[in-house]
């Protein structure tokens, strides 16, 4: 069973930075690509984001067991667009019935992947180098995140391993019993939908006894509470922030330019 800890080295120079400047860091840099579909600005912030891997001590092959299912959101969005986009502008490149292919099709396909990966993986970055623990201590300290919401929120990051293993365990369960849909693609379909409402029921009832847990030992009180582990914000952590912003600012600048200059190169 993979977790959801962090796996990058933990000298690493970027590794070592506090945990809310790394996730201020890849909200800001992630929210201002959202302001653009040109796929320069993706493209150039996938770039900065591969090359300042080796900075957060994450191996590539570990960014792709974490980012793989973005490759599946990637299927998706083009296999939509081919099929059900408004503006089929551009040169016809393929034509098959009613599914026609477009430059124009093809173009904006590129940029909504490029933007989804641009923003993804600096939140897959952030969580691969940040301990949980230390990512709710920080909040508490240092972005004055309620303690309540930051226990919380850790509680249920540590829990997310257990879905994996319980849908195994519902699985074997069933086959034990001798549930199984064979080659049905139908039939799969159902178990699949059945197995992962069982999972949701299970969920919500671990959720509900964490919760009535939490308040029993005083999670909810009013009282002001300790710290165990100073999570210091200094201006290491400030300057990756800003390095960010201007990172991405830098990126939808460039965006902007090639898009004047585009139609005097043509």
């Amino acid at each position: 069973m993979g977790g959801f800890g962090p796996v990058a080295r933990p000298d690493a120079p970027l590794a070592r930075r506090n945990p809310v400047a790394k996730l201020a860091a890849a909200l800001v840099f992630s929210i201002v690509l959202i302001a653009t579909l040109d796929p320069v600005a993706p493209a150039i912030a996938i770039a900065v984001e591969l090359a300042v891997l080796p900075l957060f001590g994450v191996h590539p092959r570990v960014l792709l067991r974490r980012a793989w299912p973005l490759l599946l959101s990637a299927a998706g969005i083009v296999v939509t667009l081919v099929l059900f986009a408004a503006d089929r502008s551009g040169r016809v490149l393929v034509e098959a019935g009613p599914v026609v292919v477009t430059s124009g099709v093809l173009l904006t396909a590129l940029g909504l992947v490029l933007r989804v990966f641009a923003v993804a993986l600096p939140g897959v970055i952030v969580f691969a180098t940040t301990d949980p623990t230390d990512l709710a201590d920080a909040l508490v300290q240092n972005a004055k995140a309620p303690a309540r919401f930051a226990i919380g929120a850790l509680a249920a990051f540590r829990l997310v391993p257990l879905l994996g293993h319980e849908w195994q365990m519902i699985a074997m369960a069933r086959r034990a019993r001798g549930v199984d849909a064979g080659r049905n693609p139908v039939a799969r379909l159902r178990l699949f939908a059945s197995t992962g409402f069982a999972l949701l029921v299970g969920a919500i009832r671990r959720g509900t006894r964490l919760a009535v847990a939490m308040d029993a030992r005083g999670f909810d009180a009013g009282t002001p509470r300790t710290v165990a582990r100073r999570q210091r914000f200094g201006p290491a952590d400030a300057a990756l922030v800003a390095g960010a912003t201007a990172l991405a600012l830098a990126a939808i600048t460039a965006s902007v330019l090639l898009g004047t200059f585009r139609p005097l190169i043509s």
